[in-house]
C-alpha cells in the first residue's frame, strides 16, 4: 500500500498533531506523517514530533516581508520532503490564494465549532454567550476564505449548564482528536469525493456519533 505523504503544520503544542501521529503509526493507515512544520521555531509541538520520530522543520514567518514570501519558503520545504497532503493543526496563519490554490483539495483543517457557525477565534466563549445547546468540531478542506471549504466530518458536543469556556473547549478538543484522524483516513483512502461544496461518502452525524465516545463525558486533563 502506498501511503499519502502528509505534513502537519502547527504553531503551538500540537495536540491534534499527537492524535494524527498516533493514528498513522498503524501500518494500515493510508497516510504517513512525513513532516511536522511550524511557523514558530520555539513551538512545543516540534519537540514532541521529533520525539515521536517524525522529521521537523521551522519557517519563521517573522523574517519575511509578506505572507506570500513566507509561503514560498514553506512550499520549498514541502517539496523537499515530497509532501502530497497537508493537515493544519493549530496553525495560526492565514494562507494566501496562491498557496491554497497549489494545495486545493489536498489540505485539511480542524476548527473548534460546527461550521459554518462561529468562524474565527473565541468560538467557545461566543457559543456560551449565544446560549446554544449544541457546539462541536469540524474537519474541512481549506478554502481561501477563513474557516470555509467542504466539510469532511463533524462531531456535536452538548453544552452543559455548568460549562465554562475552558470545560467546553476541553470536551470539544476530545472530539477533534477523534474526528481528525478519521477524516484523514477517509480522504487518504479515497473513500470520499468533493462535489462543489459537499463531501460525498463521509459519515453522517449519526454514524459519527457511533464512532466517537460520548461528547458529554468528562474529559481527561489536558496539559
Amino acid at each position: 500500500m502506498t501511503r499519502l505523504r502528509t505534513a502537519i503544520l502547527i504553531s503551538g503544542r500540537g495536540s491534534n498533531m499527537d492524535a494524527l501521529i498516533a493514528a498513522a503509526k498503524d501500518p494500515s493507515f493510508p497516510a504517513e506523517i512525513a513532516l511536522v512544520l511550524s511557523n514558530r521555531p520555539d513551538a512545543p509541538g516540534l519537540a514532541k514530533a521529533k520525539a515521536a520520530g517524525v522529521a521537523t522543520a521551522a519557517v519563521d514567518h517573522k523574517i519575511y516581508a509578506g505572507r506570500e514570501e513566507f509561503e514560498r519558503s514553506v512550499q520549498i520545504v514541502l517539496e523537499t520532503y515530497r509532501i502530497q497532503f497537508i493537515c493544519l493543526a493549530g496553525f495560526m496563519r492565514m494562507f494566501t490564494p496562491w498557496f491554497v490554490g497549489r494545495w486545493g483539495g489536498r489540505m485539511l483543517n480542524v476548527h473548534p465549532a460546527l461550521l459554518p457557525a462561529y468562524r474565527g477565534l473565541d468560538t467557545h466563549e461566543r457559543a456560551l454567550a449565544d446560549g446554544v445547546k449544541i457546539h462541536g468540531a469540524t474537519v474541512h478542506f481549506v478554502a481561501p476564505e477563513m474557516d470555509e471549504g467542504p466539510i469532511v466530518a463533524q462531531a456535536a458536543v452538548p453544552v452543559l449548564d455548568e460549562d465554562t469556556p475552558q470545560t467546553l473547549a476541553a470536551r470539544v478538543l476530545m472530539q477533534e482528536h477523534l474526528i481528525y484522524p478519521m477524516a484523514l483516513r477517509l480522504v487518504a483512502s479515497g473513500a470520499v469525493r468533493v462535489e462543489g461544496n459537499r463531501v460525498l461518502g463521509a459519515p453522517t452525524a449519526q454514524e459519527t456519533a457511533l464512532i466517537v465516545p460520548d461528547a458529554a463525558a468528562a474529559p481527561r486533563r489536558i496539559s
